[in-house]
């Protein structure tokens, strides 16, 4: 059996991630495989600003955390485990269900959220 039979199950997993944070941010895309969250607009950056996203691929599942790659320091803490899955600056490819790395990824998502608001969000 492939990897990419599990993928639906895997995007599942990292959708649930991100479900907490819609109500506060702006859902662009909900399907089947993709889950797109952006936050506010930003006078900063001059746009609304990505939060994070699940997709099924080809290859594999990514979840995108841009927080990591505007705050660096979030990965600091990051187990050596969770970052041979970082691809890019901001990119976690997964191929299967892993949940000790899921367990850690959602708890970086809050820490991003946390930080997002903090720094982003003018309201």
């Amino acid at each position: 059996m492939s990897a990419q039979h599990n993928f639906p199950l895997v995007f599942e997993h990292l959708r649930k991630i991100l479900k907490p944070y819609e109500k506060y941010l702006t859902l662009k895309t909900d399907t089947m495989d993709i889950y797109h969250l952006d936050g506010p607009y930003s006078e900063k950056w001059k746009k609304d600003l990505f939060f994070g996203s699940a997709q099924i691929k080809k290859n594999y599942v990514s979840f995108y955390l841009m927080p990591v790659y505007m705050y660096p320091d979030l990965l600091n803490n990051v187990s050596p485990e969770l970052k041979k899955h970082m691809q890019g600056k901001s990119c976690f490819n997964f191929k299967k269900i892993e949940p000790e790395l899921f367990n850690e990824l959602n708890l970086l998502a809050r820490e991003s959220f946390k930080r997002f608001q903090k720094e982003e969000f003018r309201k």
